[in-house]
């Protein structure tokens, strides 16, 4: 029997990889001869990095970089398997844990360091770059990523403006000609599990300004300056991306990255899954085990389970998922493929205590599971003869 287990993180308790670990555990608590493949999952955010090392082999690399506030942060990325691709998180340099609580202002965060990680991954002649963009603690639009690359942001006297959002209302011109040639034929694709524009009551700034420090009057100003930046960008681009879906993932990071850059916005659930190469293990598995920290109807739109779920039903294969907890809605799923929900608690537990046990408490879940699952074989072999 193979069985391929494919979870997310329980966010605040364990990554992906110590999931699939856990259930794993729980599986051979059955049988230690059922085969088991671990395919740690992500949708972009934080755990990217580490997910796809873990599925695709390869290292992860240590980077000093410039973190949020302009300040130094050790960071890093991963090299996979096959020494041609590198995975970045943008949370790993410009992400809100970064930033203490009271120093949360988005008129002045930058994704500077993020394009340093894209220049490091250049340094070692890497020209596939696959860049996770949850997380982030700013809205910049990616000119911080933008100016580590080269490329300059100038007031209309021709001064270099100063990083941050804030400021991108005295934006005169943009100069790409010092833009890293290296970047010529790279393969960009930004892992993206949000499908909101760059500017708008939806965007950037109106939607995930707030939890980033900015004020109504700071999400305005935001915007305003956005929009400006993003007229300016299609003067020198000759195209206006501003309404594309994702384009305001990460404060604009992800305009940003498909205007200057030319990168490909994904699901990134879809880039795991590619990366992976997850169908050459699920086509011939008996059964596939996903999970994540909560289960409700939002799985359903650009999460892990959902997508491991899509690789399970095109080759007919039975897919669970073991959560943390089912919240309503999650029933909904049961229309789109998933053949069971569980819960890993067991009876009344408080939120803290359950995220401490949680290895134990996936163990014990995947263990009744597979019981299950093989005490129904047994019964239709039974029928069959």
């Amino acid at each position: 029997m193979k069985v391929v287990i494919a979870p997310d993180s329980f966010k605040g308790s364990l990554n992906a990889l110590e999931v699939a670990k856990a259930i794993e555990r729980g599986i051979h608590r059955v049988s230690q001869g059922i085969i088991t493949h671990l395919v740690p999952m992500a949708d972009g955010g934080e755990g990217t990095v580490a997910a796809l090392v873990a599925a695709a082999g390869g290292e992860i690399i240590p980077a000093g970089v410039t973190g949020p506030l302009g300040g130094p942060v050790e960071s890093y990325f991963g090299i996979l398997g096959d020494r041609e691709t590198a995975v970045i998180e943008m949370a790993a340099a410009s992400g809100l844990p970064l930033v203490p609580i009271n120093e949360r202002n988005p008129l002045y965060t930058t994704t500077y360091g993020t394009g340093e990680l894209i220049k490091r991954a250049l340094d070692r002649g890497i020209k596939k770059i696959i860049i996770g963009i949850g997380g982030s603690a700013t809205n910049d639009g990616g000119t911080g990523m933008a100016s580590a690359l080269g490329i300059r942001f100038l007031d209309v006297d021709g001064i270099e403006l100063p990083p941050g959002g804030g400021h991108l209302d005295r934006l005169y011109s943009i100069d790409v000609s010092g833009l890293d040639p290296r970047l010529q034929g790279a393969d960009i694709r930004v892992a993206c599990d949000v499908t909101n524009p760059l500017c708008g009551p939806k965007g950037a700034s109106a939607i995930y300004g707030p939890q980033k420090g900015a004020t109504p009057e700071m999400v305005a100003r935001l915007d305003k300056n956005l929009a400006h930046y993003a007229e300016v960008a299609a003067g020198v681009t000759g195209m206006d991306v501003r309404e594309m879906p994702g384009a305001g993932a990460a404060g604009g990071l992800g305009f940003g990255l498909v205007a200057l850059l030319g990168a490909k916005l994904m699901p990134g659930v879809q880039i795991v899954l590619d990366a992976a190469k997850i169908d050459d293990l699920v086509h011939y598995a008996d059964l596939v085990v996903t999970g994540e920290g909560q289960t409700d109807r939002q799985t359903l739109f650009g999460k892990a389970p959902a997508g491991v779920a899509a690789v399970a039903n095109k080759y007919d294969i039975p897919v669970v998922c073991l959560s943390g907890g089912l919240a309503p809605g999650a029933e909904e799923l049961y229309e789109h493929g998933f053949s069971g929900l569980f819960s890993i608690t067991e009876g009344p537990i408080g939120l803290e205590q359950a995220m401490s046990e949680a290895g134990p408490l996936l163990e014990r879940a995947a263990e009744r599971i597979i019981r299950l699952f093989l005490a129904g074989r047994k019964n239709l072999s039974k029928q069959a003869s």
